[in-house]
């Protein structure tokens, strides 16, 4: 999987880095981004997205091809009877992509929401991973 900034710490399976063309885009045009961690271990790849006080059931996650979008579309909030002297958090939409390749298990595909953060799980498939070549400059 990776990620579609191409920052690239060349890992197979799923890249990181600056947010690109097809990653972190802001769902319906908004420039609210929800920060996300990405932890390899040695059979999956972990994505964390940060987004406390959220109801799990208005988080969408999909795989359409080697994209894989996770979204949250916001609710209209009904605090306009409230007379807030600040307000510093928000529960905006957002939606973030990633590009999966063929050494995560697609169908094995997980996710679950505690304590405001979403995991993903990706398992990799085992012995997909190619190890690293290196090539020499003549």
């Amino acid at each position: 999987m990776h990620h579609q900034g191409r920052c690239g710490h060349g890992h197979p399976g799923m890249g990181y880095g600056h947010s690109g063309k097809r990653f972190g885009r802001p769902f319906g045009g908004g420039a609210f981004r929800v920060p996300v961690n990405v932890l390899k271990t040695d059979s999956s790849y972990e994505i964390f997205v940060i987004a406390p006080d959220r109801a799990k059931d208005d988080f969408k996650i999909s795989l359409k091809g080697n994209e894989l979008t996770v979204s949250y579309q916001a609710k209209e909030e009904t605090d306009q009877n409230k007379n807030w002297i600040r307000t510093e958090f928000k529960k905006a939409s957002f939606e973030r992509s990633f590009f999966v390749d063929e050494t995560i298990d697609s169908a094995a595909i997980k996710a679950e929401y505690h304590n405001g953060i979403l995991q993903v799980t990706l398992p990799i498939i085992p012995g997909s991973e190619q190890p690293t070549q290196e090539i020499f400059v003549a």
